[in-house]
């Protein structure tokens, strides 16, 4: 499967919605933040978005209420009217439905499912995947939205130590994932480039996404084996999540790769032979 989306996805972190334990900003102070951090990725050459109610903490484990979904779904096509990027959904910690609610609704392309298929034990308790679900309700709603689903996700640990490789088969054949991402143990912790290449091979043409910890000093090697990477916290103010994204960063990173490819595809390059 060729990659549709491109290889590095901006995360816009939702700051907390209207309802949230942490919230402070009325709803038009969170849009405008979303905004401005959509502008700076853009601006500074991401190929894809990617909209997470990160704010919302603590998660609901699953279903998230209907004011969340309507939150999302707003800031969701208001990003897509400003911007002509790839935009995708991430309903946290894993309303996989919702997610295909507000990505049909917004026109987004994607979704990110934190735990598709198996179980997981997190700090919302145990979560099962739910792909039975997911895939049935995506066919109710006439829907083309991916489904990119993580493997060994970060912020929880298995019930039982399954090879690798193993969950990333099935994930893709039985659970029907349209693309795979791999992750650090957390929030901005890098992925091991070791997974990445197990993953990689296990996946055969499906689509393999670092989703943590990428930053300039190892994107060029994580891009020697993915097929692209999912990056947050190193495209913020001083390298902290909950910061606003800075321009600058984002072109930095951006413009390593293009560089990167430049030298790759030179004729004296030994990868160009």
């Amino acid at each position: 499967m060729k990659n549709p989306i491109g290889r590095i996805i901006g995360v816009l972190h939702v700051p907390a919605l209207p309802g949230s334990p942490r919230h402070e900003r009325d709803f038009s102070a969170v849009m405008d933040w979303v905004l401005r951090d959509a502008d700076a990725l853009a601006g500074g050459g991401v190929e894809a978005l990617l909209l997470e109610n990160f704010g919302d903490a603590p998660f609901y484990p699953a279903r998230v209420p209907a004011h969340t979904v309507a939150f999302m779904t707003a800031i969701g096509r208001e990003v897509k009217r400003a911007f002509n990027l790839p935009l995708g959904i991430n309903v946290l910690r894993n309303d996989a439905e919702s997610a295909l609610a507000v990505a049909s609704a917004a026109s987004a392309e994607f979704i990110r499912v934190n735990i598709h298929t198996g179980a997981r034990v997190t700090d919302q308790g145990l979560i099962q995947g739910t792909a039975h679900e997911t895939l049935r309700y995506r066919k109710l709603l006439g829907s083309n939205v991916q489904i990119y689903a993580d493997i060994d996700v970060k912020h929880s640990a298995p019930l039982a130590a399954r090879p690798l490789a193993d969950e990333v088969e099935e994930v893709i054949s039985r659970g029907g994932a349209d693309a795979v991402i791999v992750t650090g143990s957390g929030t901005g912790k890098e992925t091991a480039l070791e997974d990445l290449k197990i993953a990689k091979q296990a996946a055969g043409s499906t689509p393999v996404f670092a989703g943590s910890g990428v930053h300039s000093r190892n994107v060029v090697a994580v891009l020697e084996i993915a097929d692209g990477a999912i990056v947050g916290t190193a495209f913020k103010r001083d390298g902290v999540t909950t910061n606003p994204v800075e321009r600058e960063r984002v072109s930095a990173l951006t413009k390593l790769i293009s560089r990167s490819r430049v030298s790759d595809s030179s004729p004296t390059h030994p990868r160009a032979s």
